[in-house]
């Protein structure tokens, strides 16, 4: 369902909206729409990134296991 809201702007922006709008095509009405609906994309795709990496935080998939070697043995490896 679309509502309507209503929006104070200054004057020159708005002008330069609709010359924005008319060069793409569009309307100030599309674009204030077009931006509003990524934005709100952006910022849910980014709460999804944060929990899936909190989640790989609290539980790495990845098991080292047991470190039975020393650091200098690290070194004396041959590459």
């Amino acid at each position: 369902m679309n509502r309507n809201v209503t929006l104070t702007i200054d004057e020159d922006l708005l002008l330069a909206a609709r010359k924005l709008a008319l060069d793409r095509n569009t309307s100030v009405n599309a674009m204030i729409r077009d931006y509003l609906a990524t934005e709100t994309t952006q910022a849910q795709r980014r709460a999804e990134s944060r929990a899936t990496l909190e989640k790989f935080f609290n539980d790495p998939v990845v098991r080292i296991g047991k470190i039975d070697w020393k650091r200098e043995d690290l070194y004396d490896r041959k590459l």
